[in-house]
C-alpha cells in the first residue's frame, strides 16, 4: 500500500508477534550505509498470528523503538512497514496483453477467481512482471497480493498513533527478496527461507518476482523451548546455549548429543515441510501460467534462526541442495558495526528490504 509519492527519507519497520525491528539506511555514492537500527521485544498477546490484539500497547512500543534506535536519531517520520505473511495471499496470474488502464479494471474481476476472500474484504495490489528475456510474449504475468482490510487498517492505525507517516506497507516476502536477491533478478528459481522467531517463511523467487510463498509453522523459538525443557533451564539460558551450539558438532560429547536430540524433532519437521513445498513447486513448474519452469538448486537462509551455527550445512546435506546464509548487505556496515551488529544482522533481513524499497514504485494497494 502506497500512501504518498513524495521522495522522503524513510526507514524500514518489520513486525512479527514477538519483536519489532527498525533499519534506516543512508544512500551513498556506492550503495548504502547503515545509519540507525533497533530491535525491541513485544510481550506475548499484543500481536497473535499477525493480528494486533492491543493497538494502544503496540503503538507505544513503536514510539519507544523509534526513540531508542542505535546510531543516529531517526530524522524522519516516513516509514515502510511489513504486513504479516500468514495473513496475506500472493499469486502470479496470467492476463491478456492490454493497456495499463484496462488492466487496472480487469485485474479485480480476475483476482476473484484466486483469492479465498471476498474482493470487497481485501486490499488488492498488483504488479506486471517483466520477462527475463526480451521474447515477444502473448500474455502478461501479473503478481497479485491481497491482505484483509481489517489487518491493513489495524497496522496503519498503530503507525499513525505512534506519530509515523506510512509511505508504503507490504508483505514480508517482497521485502526479503529485495534484501537477498542481487539486483532483484534471478535466472533460475531460488528459495528464500526466512527462519524466524515465530514461524518460517518459504519463498520461491524467479526472474524478477516472488512467485510462490507459504508459511511453515516451525520457529527458532521452538528450538529454544526444546533445549530449555530437556536441560531443565530457563528460556534465556537456553537461548544462549542455542547461539553457541554448532550443528556440525552434534556427535561430540554427551551434552552436545542431548541438545541435538532436543532440537531434532523441530529441525526434522522443518526439512520435511521444505521438501513438501519443493516437490509441490517442481510438480507445478511445468505449468508456465503459474510457476516458471526450472529446477531449484539453491536456498538462501535469513531470519534470526539462521544464526544457528551449522544450519546451512545441515540443510544442504538433508535436502540435497546448496544452502547458504544470505548476507550481501554486510557492505552496509562499518568495521565497528560489523563487530557490534553482526550477531543479529540476519534478524533484520525484512527490515533491510523494507528500508531499500523505492516508494515511488508501482506496487500499490487500491
Amino acid at each position: 500500500m502506497k500512501f504518498l509519492s513524495l521522495k522522503q527519507e524513510i526507514f524500514g519497520l518489520d513486525v512479527n508477534d514477538l519483536s519489532l525491528k527498525i533499519i534506516k539506511l543512508k544512500k551513498k555514492r556506492r550503495g548504502f550505509k547503515l545509519e540507525s537500527y533497533n530491535l525491541v521485544e513485544i510481550e506475548p498477546g499484543i500481536i497473535e498470528e499477525g493480528v494486533i490484539k492491543n493497538e494502544e500497547a503496540f503503538s507505544k512500543i513503536i514510539k519507544t523503538a523509534c526513540k531508542t534506535v542505535v546510531g543516529k536519531n531517526l530524522n524522519t517520520k516516513y516509514v515502510v512497514a511489513s504486513l504479516p505473511e500468514e495473513k496475506s495471499f500472493l499469486q502470479i496470474i496470467q492476463m491478456p496483453i492490454m493497456k495499463e488502464e484496462e488492466l487496472k479494471t480487469a485485474i479485480f474481476f480476475e483476482a476473484e477467481n484466486y483469492i479465498p476472500l471476498s474482493i470487497n474484504e481485501v486490499y488488492l495490489d498488483f504488479q506486471v512482471i517483466p520477462p527475463i528475456k526480451e521474447d515477444r510474449a502473448d500474455h502478461l504475468n501479473v503478481l497479485i497480493v491481497a491482505t484483509p482490510k481489517k489487518i491493513v487498517n489495524s497496522y496503519v492505525s498503530c503507525l499513525k498513533k505512534a506519530g509515523l507517516i506510512p509511505l508504503a506497507i507490504e508483505v514480508e516476502a517482497e521485502a526479503v527478496a529485495r534484501a537477498l536477491v542481487k539486483d532483484e533478478i534471478s535466472t533460475s528459481p531460488i528459495v528464500l527461507l526466512d527462519f524466524g522467531k515465530t514461524n518460517t517463511d518459504f519463498i520461491v523467487f524467479f526472474g524478477r518476482s516472488v512467485c510462490f510463498t507459504c508459511s511453515i509453522q516451525v520457529s527458532s523459538h521452538q528450538l529454544t523451548k526444546a533445549i530449555a525443557e530437556v536441560l531443565k533451564i530457563d528460556i534465556d539460558k537456553a537461548e544462549k546455549i542455542k547461539m553457541k551450539y554448532d550443528l556440525s558438532e552434534r556427535e561430540r560429547g554427551s551434552k552436545s548429543k542431548e541438545i541435538f536430540k532436543a532440537m531434532s524433532p523441530i529441525l526434522n519437521e522443518m526439512t520435511m515441510q521444505i521438501k513438501k513445498y519443493l516437490n509441490f513447486y517442481q510438480d507445478h513448474a511445468s505449468h508456465k501460467h503459474f510457476f516458471p519452469a526450472g529446477k531449484i538448486e539453491k536456498i538462501f537462509i535469513c531470519g534470526g534462526g539462521s544464526n544457528l551455527k551449522g544450519l546451512a550445512e545441515f540443510l544442504s546435506n538433508d535436502l540435497g541442495l546448496h544452502a547458504e546464509v544470505g548476507n550481501f548487505w554486510l557492505n552496509f556496515l562499518s568495521k565497528k558495526q560489523k563487530k557490534d551488529f553482526f550477531k543479529n544482522i540476519l534478524t533484520f533481513t525484512t527490515a533491510i528490504g523494507l528500508a531499500l524499497k523505492k516508494t515511488g514504485g508501482p506496487f500499490n494497494f487500491h
